[in-house]
């Protein structure tokens, strides 16, 4: 989903931008009106594993892959305010540092990435947990099916967005169509991978998922023997594992807007990436030859300065509230 410049005309790409801004902007005022002290350090570790994941591409069908777009997750764990946050702060660094995404494709990348996604993620989260048993297994069901469901709501985005913007003569339903059946496939996996790492905080630290806050104490392990600090170790050496490990089984074949883009000829419209010679550019580190290490340290690279950024963001939150926040264990 990491659109380049040029797939959206300019009119629809200043609208985007001003819609994403907006909507960033009042996700910073109710962050910084609900944040918890305990999500200061799982909004950075969040940032990091989401930035790590997306460079594990899997197989879907017919040479097209998929990969994590982690707004859904992202809102149930930190709530879907803070969860657009996670996931821009994630977009912003793809493009400014891995030229992953156009610059002034900026607006409809955080749009329908990082908005859209953890919105109607959460959104989509609330509704099924009402038909769901008020358990852990429930939070753990309506992660992995509203997860898919955001994968979906965004590429229906994207569909909206070339309705009124195409840049060349290819009709609505054409990409509507190749958008949402593609996405529907993407959606099954980007499920799964929410609904394992919701498990997984659920049974270590229940307290700190914020979908599951209503469930009762017990339920959400609220007496866990691991401490925050030895939480987000755990979390950190895990994304490591992913950005410098795991990634290197990433598959080598376009991605589902990529496949769409090439079937449907959009992507005669993309434009070069104004940073595409910088150090980090397409996940490889410039000067080194050996193409694992030089995968391996680009998502190194990149899972600490989204962990620094989102971190360093939700500081500036908290510290603009006036509050104070600890990583003490609990």
């Amino acid at each position: 989903m990491h659109a380049p410049d040029g797939f959206l005309n300019a009119a629809t790409a200043l609208t985007t931008g001003a819609l994403s801004a907006g909507a960033v902007g009042v996700a910073l005022r109710q962050s910084r009106e609900q944040l918890a002290d305990k999500q200061v350090p799982l909004a950075g570790l969040a940032a990091a594993f989401i930035f790590a994941a997306q460079m594990v591409n899997f197989p879907v069908a017919g040479g097209t892959t998929g990969h994590l777009l982690g707004g859904g997750l992202a809102a149930i764990l930190l709530g879907p305010w803070l969860g657009t946050l996670t996931v821009t702060v994630v977009v912003v660094v793809q493009a400014l540092a891995f030229a992953d995404g156009g610059l002034t494709a900026l607006g409809y990348n955080v749009l329908n990435m990082a908005v859209v996604t953890s919105m109607g993620g959460y959104a989509a989260f609330r509704l099924l947990r009402k038909a769901l048993p008020a358990n852990g297994t429930g939070v753990v069901v309506a992660t992995g099916l509203a997860a898919g469901i955001s994968v979906v709501l965004s590429s229906l985005a994207f569909s909206v967005e070339w309705l009124f913007g195409a840049t060349a003569p290819i009709p609505f339903p054409t990409v509507l169509g190749a958008m949402v059946g593609v996405h529907a496939l993407i959606a099954v996996g980007e499920g799964l991978i929410s609904a394992v790492v919701v498990g997984a905080v659920l049974a270590t630290r229940g307290d700190l998922v914020t979908g599951a806050a209503d469930l009762p104490r017990a339920a959400r392990a609220q007496r866990s023997s691991v401490g925050l600090r030895g939480f987000v170790a755990g979390g950190v050496a895990a994304t490591l594992l992913v950005a410098g490990g795991v990634s290197q089984l990433a598959v080598d074949q376009p991605d589902g807007l990529e496949r769409v883009a090439a079937e449907t000829g959009i992507a005669a419209e993309g434009e070069h990436h104004p940073l595409s010679s910088s150090v980090f550019a397409d996940y490889a580190t410039s000067g080194v030859d050996n193409e694992a290490l030089s995968l391996a340290l680009a998502g190194l690279a990149g899972s600490a300065v989204t962990l620094g950024v989102g971190t360093g963001m939700v500081l500036a939150v908290r510290d603009r509230r006036g509050g104070s926040a600890g990583v003490a264990d609990a």
